[in-house]
């Protein structure tokens, strides 16, 4: 097991005590809990039917601390409701890519894992194949605004930083992450920084 993992469960546990952490968008969905551990053949049944193989980080997530549930934006999909994307190819100079789950084993491209709820066409994604694999990306699948690649190397340190974030009180837009501060603010939509 990672040893990350018991310091990520001891963290989310104290989330929700905090007084002065940030608001996380869609915490009134998930409400900080998480779904059931997945056992090992559950996981591997599924990277059998998708001929994948699930990066590590994300894989012992799953296996040791919660299969779905808290996470930023709706919360972390359960696992058989997950699917593959590709990232649409580049289009004229300036347009954004999104991502298509149209047969994304046809096109021969590197496949994204479509993992957290973020709501309408909004997607985070985790790459299973390819340079990114084991990094996280949001985007939005129609291609409105462009993908954008977290800094964090895998799944636990993108999920951890969403977590000190959160329990730090900042604003993060790119994890929808409102500070105290903020939310007090009449002028809130014009104060928050794009990250």
């Amino acid at each position: 097991m990672d040893p990350r993992i018991p310091r990520l469960r001891r963290k989310l546990a104290a989330i929700p005590f905090q007084p002065l952490r940030s608001h996380s968008f869609g915490e009134e969905q998930h409400k900080f809990c998480l779904g059931p551990k997945l056992a090992e053949a559950r996981v591997a049944a599924f990277e059998a039917e998708h001929d994948i193989v699930l990066p590590d980080a994300y894989r012992q997530f799953l296996t040791h601390v919660g299969g779905s549930g808290a996470a930023p934006f709706y919360g972390l999909m359960p696992l058989e409701q997950c699917s593959l994307l590709v990232m649409n190819l580049r289009g004229a100079p300036g347009k954004p890519r999104g991502f298509d789950g149209r047969d994304p084993r046809a096109h021969g491209r590197d496949l994204f894992l479509h993992v957290i709820e973020m709501g309408c066409t909004d997607v985070c994604v985790i790459a299973v194949t390819g340079p990114l694999t084991g990094r996280v990306l949001i985007g939005n699948s129609d291609g409105y605004w462009g993908p954008n690649v977290s800094s964090a190397t895998d799944f636990l340190e993108w999920y951890e930083r969403w977590l000190n974030h959160m329990s730090a009180g900042r604003d993060n837009r790119a994890l929808e992450l409102t500070s105290p501060r903020l939310r007090a603010h009449p002028d809130r939509h014009r104060l928050a920084p794009k990250i």
